[in-house]
């Protein structure tokens, strides 16, 4: 969740407790003083939400709830009177606020319900996202998860290489997907309707593999590991033309491929055919940022498949998933997601005894020593990548006792 919530309130003094009270609560507010301030905020891309005082001069808070609800019917407002107006808040729920509060609130009452029109607004943009992936038809985008700057990498080189329709190569660590993401190159090109055709490479023959062209005719034949198809089957492949068949070569690997022809154990003109499209897979270790995001997608799907009701992923899960080194990439946290809906022990809640703020703190300290170990210790390059200010970055550091010059290379 953004945590971003847009204060329109009148009264300088309000406005500023009531700033204060969300910041201390992790929230980040947005002061306006009034509806005209406000305005240009309220739009249906905006990912927090409103918290606005009624009684205000000029346009109250009942204008800036009906100009929401024209601008985006699911922005919550939660709207604060001093009144303790019962009609008056009748009136709002009608109109559809997603709160009334009345002043002075107690904190409490006032964070709590502040993060559940978070949550909400949070559930609403990623349905959103969600069906305009589907509506687009970007198998890139809707297969392959993750926020993170290397995740956006790799779904626009994806859709290079599926443009591109020629031979391709596919690495990565073991676990991280190698396999779906050859078939999200496969639905991504003009071949998407044509037969997709997976091969493992080890003891296939020369026989074999021409059955598999013929079978993928105009569509992709995905041969995995392909390191270790044996030297006749290299052969073959390299002189095989596939073109004359329409078939697309979608190889993957685990191994350095380069190093494997180099040391003469991969034929030569089939590695320099493959090597000019390729895509590299970066691991979870590269992009820690996107476990909660991959782990909760995981989770959804295999409640679905389980029929079974997905539990909550709470921050307490989050801090147990990133505190792991998940050498087995997206497989294994998909095989975790799968125990987690089951539930069956897995281990990655943190100590009991932790509470919500030491789990936030564990997320928080290794996003921070990511963002260093990218820029290489430049702390201004890793504060911008994390979008926080220089003062605010360095103040996280020595919460943490990190140093940026530990992480230079």
């Amino acid at each position: 969740m953004s945590g971003q919530v847009l204060l329109v309130d009148d009264d300088a003094a309000v406005r500023e407790a009531l700033a204060q009270t969300l910041e201390l609560a992790d929230l980040h507010p947005i002061a306006a003083g009034s509806f005209v301030a406000a305005k240009d905020r309220i739009t249906p891309a905006f990912e927090g939400v409103i918290l606005s005082d009624i009684r205000m001069p000029g346009r109250d808070g009942f204008h800036l709830l009906d100009y929401a609800q024209g601008q985006d019917p699911d922005l919550p407002v939660i709207l604060l009177t001093g009144e303790g107006d019962i009609p008056m808040a009748v009136s709002a729920m009608g109109k559809g606020a997603f709160g009334f509060l009345e002043k002075p609130c107690a904190p409490a009452e006032l964070i709590s319900t502040l993060e559940r029109a978070l949550k909400t607004r949070a559930l609403v943009l990623e349905n959103r996202r969600l069906r305009h992936l589907v509506e687009t038809g970007d198998p890139a985008a809707r297969m392959l998860f993750g926020t993170s700057e290397l995740a956006e990498r790799l779904r626009a080189q994806v859709r290079i290489v599926a443009q591109a329709e020629g031979d391709a190569l596919v690495t990565g660590a073991p676990g991280s997907g190698i396999s779906k993401v050859a078939e999200v190159i496969h639905l991504s090109s003009v071949r998407s309707k044509a037969p997709f055709v997976k091969r493992a490479a080890a003891a296939l023959t020369p026989d074999e593999l021409n059955a598999a062209l013929r079978e993928a005719e105009s569509g992709s034949l995905f041969i995995d590991e392909v390191s270790h198809l044996p030297p006749q089957a290299q052969l073959a492949l390299s002189e095989a033309d596939s073109a004359l068949n329409g078939v697309c070569l979608i190889a993957g690997n685990t191994r350095d491929l380069a190093a494997e022809m180099q040391a003469g154990r991969f034929n030569a003109d089939l590695y320099y055919r493959l090597e000019a499209l390729s895509v590299r897979i970066p691991s979870l270790a590269e992009r820690p940022e996107d476990i909660p995001v991959m782990f909760r997608r995981y989770v959804a799907q295999a409640a679905e498949q389980a029929g079974l009701q997905a539990p909550e992923v709470t921050p307490g899960v989050i801090a147990g998933l990133m505190a792991r080194d998940w050498p087995g990439n997206a497989r294994a946290l998909m095989s975790a997601a799968m125990r987690f809906v089951m539930g069956l022990p897995e281990g990655i809640t943190p100590d009991a005894t932790m509470g919500l703020t030491e789990q936030m703190s564990m997320i928080e300290q290794s996003l921070l020593e990511t963002a260093l170990r990218r820029a290489k210790g430049q702390a201004s390059a890793a504060a911008e990548a994390l979008k926080l200010p220089r003062k605010t970055f360095y103040d996280k550091l020595a919460r943490y006792g990190l140093r940026a010059e530990d992480f230079r290379q």
